[in-house]
């Protein structure tokens, strides 16, 4: 019997084993880098390990380091989460080999799948030979042959894209999973992601665990997750199934996993088996009633599965939230999260807690939220009346892509595919402000002055506040009289420094602010208050490109240089962080100016650049 848990992850995905484990009775220990030793994983469990002297962004795929920790802590088991190491055949073979027990497939299997290439042979396909795509082969996908997440793929339409889109793919991959290896395949631009979540025991049984789709995706990341995935003919599913289950079988498969599809014209291209638990296993766990992990841990001690598998009942939705911005190429952000809080009835995954940073080092998603009902429409409504009326402050988060995304005809109608975010992006994250928020900003900040006696006896000129908002400066007048706050247009009912009740054209609206420094966060509006009296000096030049994040310049465009023109989109310099590589690209046409980017400069955010001046 497994009595204690070393979990090989960090942030959500620990927590969320932890939970499972104590429930079962079971000890935890974290492991964690210098920079996630506050973090909420590390708190949680029941004993923590620092892994020492190694950068942040590779602490967790030093499988060595982990495998002593799990020795020193007395843990006799090792959860590798998903991510990381949790698809790192020599780390389940190192795991074992220290007398540990291993909650993950056979190290065989994860070898035979974990390589995307190797796995498509077993399944009596074959990646196209990079050296002979040609035009009549495009478009294409390059993906990166180990890891997922999005990281080392690119798109090429066209042939000439190909050497950069193979050279950026193999030193992302490289990064994110210490392999460069990449392949190219057919891309399909308008095909739904489907996939099954199957569980196999040491006794030969193998449950297909019901559909997901999970077509929303950004970066080849996904976004928006179901179960089971709507509108597909009870033919293909259970062809899905039996694909899934040959998948499984052919590599004596054991434990938790993933086999994923691309369904286009009614038929399932298989794309690659994911030899780990997924991030969107909580649908699967809503629909089915059962906990995987505690399956996972069930099946590592030997258990048999029933011959039959459980029953599904009704529909789960799951919406990943990100610190990111996606109006600005989701661009991660980085800051305090002041606070996460979702209404009761949906479950919220996150290994954040008030207060906690957000890291360069690691995946921007903060928590996983999903909704179960007994119909789709049911569980959509929820999720996003959930999303909707959730407290998010700190960073801009897709927040609201999110809440616009489920409330969109196309999903809701289940018409959606991988290609939703190129055709609807922009329409989905134009700003949709509230007029009032920063009265409402301004109100309640006077609240604490107006005790000191802020009226006067004779009329005097209207207190003035501005704050910025999407770049956007905003500025509001109020005054203090006899009667308390006022201010043109409105009626003031309440102000106090948390709440304000306004009237507005007869209706009584109420305005939650929360204050952190100079960001304010009124409901869903988050506001930066700006000096009264700006510095004139502060000012950048028209066409500056500062950093979007910290990171670290991997490229500069080759040949770039100051006085050179460039056309309006075109890619100046590429930065890392988070192990993804980010874009940083001309604004307009013009002339480049200034240029003081450096390939391996680390820079922080708001860093300039370079300067592109229109022409």
């Amino acid at each position: 019997m497994i009595s204690s848990v070393l979990v090989a992850n960090r942030g959500e995905i620990a927590c969320r084993v932890f939970r499972t484990c104590a429930g079962l009775g079971i000890r935890t220990v974290a492991v964690h880098s210098d920079a996630d030793a506050a973090a909420l994983h590390a708190r949680e469990a029941d004993t923590a390990v620092r892994l020492p002297g190694v950068a942040p962004a590779d602490t967790y795929l030093r499988g060595d380091l982990i495998v002593r920790a799990a020795l020193s802590a007395g843990a006799d088991a090792v959860h590798p989460g998903y991510g990381f190491l949790s698809e790192n055949a020599g780390f389940a073979r190192a795991v074992q080999a220290a007398g540990l027990t291993w909650i993950g497939p056979p190290p065989q299997a994860i070898e035979a799948m974990a390589s995307k290439t190797r796995a498509k042979r077993l399944m009596g396909l074959a990646p196209l030979d990079a050296d002979r795509v040609t035009d009549a082969d495009l478009p294409v996908l390059v993906k990166a042959a180990a890891g997922g997440g999005g990281r080392g793929m690119r798109i090429v339409r066209r042939a000439e894209e190909l050497p950069a889109a193979l050279e950026g793919a193999r030193a992302e991959a490289a990064s994110a999973f210490g392999d460069g290896e990449v392949f190219v395949e057919p891309y399909l631009a308008h095909g739904r992601h489907v996939e099954v979540q199957i569980l196999a025991d040491t006794h030969g049984t193998v449950w297909p665990l019901g559909t997901r789709d999970c077509s929303l995706q950004r970066r080849h990341q996904k976004v928006i997750e179901e179960a089971p995935a709507p509108a597909l003919p009870a033919a293909l599913t259970e062809e899905l199934y039996a694909l899934a289950v040959r998948a499984a079988r052919s590599v004596s498969y054991v434990g938790a996993g993933t086999v994923e599809f691309l369904v286009a014209d009614g038929r399932a291209h298989f794309l690659e088996m994911n030899t780990r638990l997924q991030v969107e296993h909580p649908v699967t766990e809503a629909v089915f009633g059962i906990d995987l992990v505690a399956e996972q841990i069930r099946i590592a001690e030997g258990h048999a599965l029933d011959t039959v598998p459980p029953r599904a009942s009704g529909h789960a939705v799951e919406a990943r939230l990100y610190a990111e911005d996606p109006a600005r190429d989701w661009t991660p952000q980085t800051g305090i999260l002041y606070r996460l809080a979702v209404p009761a009835g949906v479950r919220l995954d996150t290994g954040y807690t008030d207060g906690d940073p957000i890291s360069v080092h690691y995946d921007p998603m903060l928590a996983k939220v999903v909704a179960h009902a007994p119909t789709r429409a049911e569980a959509i409504r929820r999720l996003a009346g959930a999303l909707e009326r959730a407290t998010v402050h700190g960073p801009v988060t897709n927040r609201d892509l999110l809440v616009r995304s489920l409330r969109h005809e196309e999903f809701t109608s289940a018409r959606m595919d991988t290609g939703f975010y190129d055709r609807h992006l922009a329409g989905l994250t134009t700003p949709a402000h509230d007029p009032y928020a920063p009265l409402a900003a301004a109100l309640a900040d006077a609240h604490g002055r107006s005790r000191f006696g802020g009226w006067r006896n004779v009329s005097s000129q209207p207190q003035v506040k501005r704050y910025a908002r999407d770049g956007e400066e905003h500025e509001v007048r109020y005054r203090h009289t006899r009667q308390g706050l006022t201010a043109e247009g409105v009626r003031v009912v309440h102000a106090d420094a948390r709440l304000v009740v306004l009237e507005i054209d007869g209706v009584r609206r109420r305005f939650e602010v929360s204050a952190y420094g100079d960001r304010i966060h009124v409901d869903g509006t988050a506001l930066t208050a700006l000096p009264r009296f700006p510095d004139p000096a502060a000012r950048l030049a028209p066409g500056s490109l500062l950093a979007p994040m910290p990171g670290t310049v991997v490229r500069v465009a080759e040949g770039l240089a100051e006085g050179m023109a460039v056309e309006a989109g075109q890619p100046l310099i590429w930065l890392e962080a988070m192990k993804m590589q980010h874009r940083i690209s001309a604004p307009a046409a013009g002339t480049l100016t200034a240029l003081h980017a450096r390939p391996g400069q680390q820079v922080e955010p708001g860093l300039l650049l370079a300067v592109v001046q229109e022409s």
